[in-house]
């Protein structure tokens, strides 16, 4: 069966989509067209740019995560001045060892900009600050910017999405009018972007399925709030998740697969390889249960 995916922000909980994928594989399920948010958008890139899960497995399991991670040398050796390069520049990493290996792994597809990929095949998730509003790229390029999709790099779009806020610091962008825009994190303001694929007034080309790295019962649960820590956290999730929500309760029975990826810190780069192999079973295994049921 031919679907459409999209997959959700979480960080590096990002290893259980690869099970979900094997998932899918073993059940004859081909994805035509993805989309993402942050680690979504990181898996969403690959598979458009032709990555078959077999490798993604490979390449994610043996990656060490804490080489995409960049600081200046004087940095490494006075950790506290990140505290400072946060206040100055918004973020304690500059990710331009993670655009660079994003780059080579697109390269070796052949995938460079936009113009390599399908119409339509892959849309990413990113918030534009400068603007306070959520862009979808490529398709805002032109109209928003004045940006050309086919000049545009997927590795720069997919390092825009995954952008974590505060963790690496904001993608710069100019527009025709040489004016400055801070992009970040597309997760920030729609987590899990099933809307992207919905055709106003129009049936849908084939089912649309959602990876959400969430558990069911921690993305639609009302949390109580009794002091500023949980006011925080309740305030960011609403913001991740109002916009998406808005879309999902209109659906009866949403094509959802939750992930159950609670237990993992969404920047724990230090995860160890036997994690990650219990993440990619977990999302196997979630998704299993999900297809014997649904579609």
């Amino acid at each position: 069966m031919k679907i459409d995916a999209v997959f959700s922000g979480g960080g590096v909980k990002g290893f259980a989509f690869i099970g979900a994928l094997e998932a899918l594989e073993e059940k004859n399920y081909q994805i035509v067209r993805c989309a993402g948010s942050s680690a979504g958008a990181i898996v969403a890139g690959l598979l458009a740019a032709g990555y078959k899960v077999s490798e993604l497995n490979q390449i994610m399991l043996n990656k060490d995560l804490k080489e995409l991670l960049d600081s200046t040398r004087l940095e490494r050796y006075l950790p506290f001045l990140k505290w400072i390069a946060l206040y100055r520049s918004y973020g304690l990493y500059k990710g331009h060892l993670f655009e660079k290996w994003l780059e080579e792994m697109l390269a070796k597809k052949g995938v460079r900009t936009f113009a390599d990929l399908e119409e339509g095949q892959l849309k990413l998730t990113a918030a534009d600050l400068s603007l306070g509003r959520l862009v979808i790229l490529p398709d805002d390029l032109r109209e928003v910017y004045g940006l050309s999709p086919d000049t545009f790099s997927v590795a720069k779009a997919i390092r825009i999405s995954a952008g974590l806020p505060y963790f690496f610091r904001p993608i710069k962008i100019y527009d025709q009018e040489a004016k400055k825009h801070l992009m970040v994190d597309g997760a920030l303001l729609s987590s899990l972007p099933l809307w992207l694929f919905k055709r106003k007034g129009r049936k849908q080309l084939r089912p649309v399925i959602g990876f959400q790295l969430q558990s069911k019962e921690k993305y639609f649960t009302n949390f109580e709030i009794n002091n500023g820590l949980q006011f925080s956290k309740t305030l960011i999730g609403t913001m991740r998740h109002a916009q998406d929500l808005r879309y999902i309760s209109k659906i009866d029975q949403p094509n959802i697969v939750f992930l159950d990826t609670d237990h993992v810190n969404v920047a724990d780069f230090s995860l160890s390889k036997q994690d990650r192999e219990k993440m990619i079973e977990t999302g196997k295994l979630k998704t299993m249960e999900f297809l014997k049921t649904s579609l």
